[in-house]
């Protein structure tokens, strides 16, 4: 109790179903837990469909100050194919209501690799999110899960993913675009106006910590990761009766550690510092890596400036295979 806290993030599901009034719940919930920092930043997902002028005035007034939502494509067709609920156009009036609103800080998601998607239809749907003109913008590559209800959509109408190569293009072309328009990449997946940079999402890139509330929670903190337990029904029992939520609480050794701090931090595009990393960690980190990773150097994918590293955009690309030496 009485610890600080500067970000507090409501994802995963679709939390802007609740009232406003139950999310200002959970934020005056949040306030006498923890010492929530004046100018903290408070956000929350949603999805298109689910906007509208006065609900958003009332989530502002709840004390959210930041709201993502969950585009994925300008396009009616793709988003037809994703099963979304929303069309284009609502996503427009969505981020609309939102300035109405009184928000000055707007996230917008995107997802490239589409089924049936060319680079012409990525680049249509990144010209429109430039005119719809979000303060921070999340571009993602579709994953396909083994028994994803999309996969088995793919399978019946004959649908597929475009080329490799054309998934690398839509990658170059969309930062690139965005670079003209006046954003910042400031992370792989990740592009916003000056200053509006995902603070939350920025812990998990910098080796920091947080503390997971709710069902099925992930958490990392003084060296541990935990998960609360997935099902609702279980999770209740527990907090009624007084149990921890949590389960598969695990200790990270010192290799563990280093190795998380250098996947993520070589996730932002100023890259990571490796003296500090290694100071941190008491190791020499390019002394054990180097070798591994000077080829990469050589390639152009990566980049040594001294005691930092970083991915070129190119390297990004291939950002798995260079951080597969850190395993």
């Amino acid at each position: 109790r009485g610890e600080s806290v500067d970000t507090v993030y409501f994802g995963g599901g679709t939390p802007s179903l609740l009232e406003p009034s139950e999310i200002g719940q959970l934020i005056q919930a949040c306030r006498q837990a923890f010492r929530v920092e004046p100018g903290a930043e408070i956000t929350l997902e949603t999805n298109p469909e689910t906007s509208s002028v006065q609900r958003m005035d009332g989530f502002r007034e709840a004390g959210v100050n930041r709201v993502s939502f969950g585009v994925q494509s300008f396009r009616d067709a793709e988003l037809k194919r994703l099963g979304r609920l929303h069309s284009a156009d609502r996503a427009v009036r969505a981020a609309g209501e939102a300035r109405t609103a009184g928000f000055g800080n707007i996230s917008l998601d995107l997802m490239m690799w589409l089924p049936g998607q060319s680079v012409s239809d990525w680049a249509e749907s990144v010209s429109r999110l430039i005119e719809t003109g979000p303060d921070h913008v999340s571009l993602y590559l579709l994953e396909l899960y083994p028994n994803a209800p999309l996969k088995e959509d793919m399978a019946r109408a004959g649908w597929s993913l475009a080329p490799d190569e054309d998934a690398a293009e839509m990658y170059l072309a969309g930062p690139a675009a965005l670079d003209a328009a006046g954003y910042q990449q400031y992370e792989i997946s990740n592009v916003c106006r000056d200053g509006r940079e995902s603070r939350h999402n920025l812990k998990y890139w910098t080796d920091g910590e947080w503390l997971g509330l709710g069902c099925g929670a992930h958490s990392t903190r003084g060296g541990k990761r935990w998960k609360n337990v997935s099902g609702t029904g279980e999770y209740l029992d527990r907090v009624v009766n007084g149990r921890p939520a949590a389960e598969d609480v695990r200790s990270m050794s010192a290799d563990e550690r280093l190795e998380d701090a250098l996947f993520t931090g070589l996730r932002l595009t100023d890259g990571l510092d490796i003296e500090t990393a290694g100071q941190r960690y008491g190791i020499d980190v390019w002394a054990r890596f180097g070798d591994d990773l000077q080829p990469f150097v050589e390639a152009g994918v990566l980049r040594r400036d001294g005691t930092r590293i970083r991915l070129t955009r190119e390297g990004m690309l291939v950002a798995n295979e260079v951080m597969q030496v850190f395993v």
